[in-house]
């Protein structure tokens, strides 16, 4: 039977201080609850369920494009057990096993949840518990067991006696793997008589050790894994185990990092083998990076295609792509779907926006292009600026191959520079340039002999 996951994402998060989902805070780039169901997918679940409450316009919207989740709203929020009897009432009931992940715990890896399904399936249990010894056992619930070491139920921290919770260490981590169908069958059993009048999951296992189904729990080694976001305090912690296994798995795979600390790299982000990735370097989104390139310091690339050979200094790439052997920065920025073909250049304090650089053409400092076609072995001069926008509309201009824009050039779009056409300095071209031609546009140069002595003279007699 295909196995069902239910991320948990209803909660508000007061700890977060915040006025968005607690779940909706990102983590590399990525909110918590994508890395829960990320974890689901990669674990080979097809059917993930998103329970939703607070804040769930946010959430809905930033999960809408992925077929393969579905929303349940759970419009009171009266506890993990609520949530997944509201869940078996909009699907009709389960069949198949059904994993329960928490929407704020976004450490827990893809093969762990594999282990518990394999464990609780191969067994037929009722219930496998995922379980976990961290350092710190306070706010955890505790699995009690019996003499020979049989599961026989949870008991959440704020009802446990001062005794349990010092000699209980082992913790629940809040992800379980359920048989559906004796689950549909037994979730509403669950009551509420605690000191938060809330339905706990937890309750599950004793009811089914009650009435002698089997339980089971996983251990599993590395409780880091389980660890839950409630704070930003404990959104930094997360993000740092997983920029530290991110980063770790990079370099295995022939990656360079100065210092891993100061490399920060998205889930979805791949990087090619001999890369050299320096201090505060972000590599966010979709980015794509080759072999051999040089990427920082102080860069950050989201949604970026780097080629091979290349280096990007104190740059941003965003949206953007460039070829082999193409050399940014410092200081440059690349954004809005710009294309460097192989061997161009974008050089210092220069800004291009929704243009095509040719194959070794150059923007080497101070310039901006923006809506630009620009073909081979152009050279942009310092200053030079693309006047792409009136007002109303974004114009193109159209720079030939070979051509030589002169420095401090304004090129008023809609315009067309021809192939090996040259610009003088200081030049405002509002008329296309045909090929091979010089065009100057500039005012005459006026020379006063003696100007200097005359005006220090007119000064000191002022000053009299």
């Amino acid at each position: 039977m295909p196995v069902t996951a239910i991320v948990l994402a209803a909660g508000e998060g007061t700890r977060m201080k915040s006025r968005h989902p607690k779940v909706m805070h990102r983590m590399l780039g990525k909110p918590l609850a994508w890395w829960a169901v990320n974890s689901a997918r990669k674990a080979g679940i097809e059917r993930i369920v998103l329970v939703v409450g607070n804040g769930s316009d946010e959430v809905r919207s930033y999960f809408s494009a992925d077929k393969d989740v579905e929303f349940v709203e759970q419009t009171e929020r009266l506890g993990t057990g609520h949530a997944v009897r509201v869940v078996r009432d909009a699907l009709g009931g389960f069949g198949g096993p059904v994993v329960v992940l928490s929407g704020d715990s976004p450490l827990v890896r893809p093969e762990t949840i594999e282990a518990l399904v394999a464990k609780s399936t191969s067994e037929h249990n009722a219930c496998t518990v995922l379980t976990m010894t961290p350092p710190d056992v306070t706010g955890y619930g505790r699995v009690q067991t019996d003499e020979s070491d049989a599961v026989q139920g949870i008991i959440e921290h704020k009802d446990c006696t001062p005794e349990q919770r010092e000699k209980l260490l082992e913790c629940n981590s809040g992800v379980y793997c359920f048989c559906g169908r004796r689950l549909s069958q037994n979730i509403d059993k669950v009551g509420n008589d605690n000191v938060q009048g809330e339905y706990y999951l937890t309750d599950m296992v004793g009811i089914y050790v009650g009435m002698g189904e089997p339980v089971a729990c996983v251990h599993c080694d590395d409780y880091s894994e389980l660890l839950g976001v409630n704070s930003r305090i404990q959104l930094a912690q997360a993000t740092k185990i997983m920029q530290r296994r991110i980063n770790e798995g990079l370099m295995a795979r022939g990656v360079t990092m100065l210092d891993p600390d100061q490399v920060w790299v998205g889930p979805e982000a791949t990087i090619g083998q001999d890369c050299v990735l320096l201090p505060q370097t972000f590599v966010w989104g979709k980015t794509s990076v080759g072999c051999d390139c040089t990427i920082g310091p102080n860069s950050r690339l989201e949604n970026a295609t780097v080629g091979n050979g290349c280096t990007v200094d104190e740059t941003i790439i965003v949206d953007s792509s460039i070829d082999d052997d193409v050399n940014c920065g410092p200081r440059a920025y690349l954004r809005g779907g710009t294309h460097f073909c192989k061997g161009a250049k974008a050089g210092t304090h220069v800004e291009l926006k929704n243009s095509t650089v040719g194959e070794g053409s150059k923007v080497p400092h101070l310039s901006y292009i923006g809506d630009t076609t620009m073909g081979a072995g152009v050279n942009i001069g310092g200053g030079s600026i693309t006047c792409n926008y009136d007002g109303v509309h974004k114009n193109k201009t159209f720079i030939g191959d070979g051509a030589f824009i002169g420095s401090d050039t304004m090129m008023v779009a809609p315009v067309s520079i021809g192939a090996d056409a040259i610009t003088g300095a200081s030049s405002c071209i509002t008329k296309d340039v045909p090929a091979g031609a010089l065009a100057i546009e500039r005012s005459d140069e006026k020379i006063i002999a003696g100007y200097a002595a005359k005006r220090r003279e007119r000064l000191e007699k002022g000053n009299k």
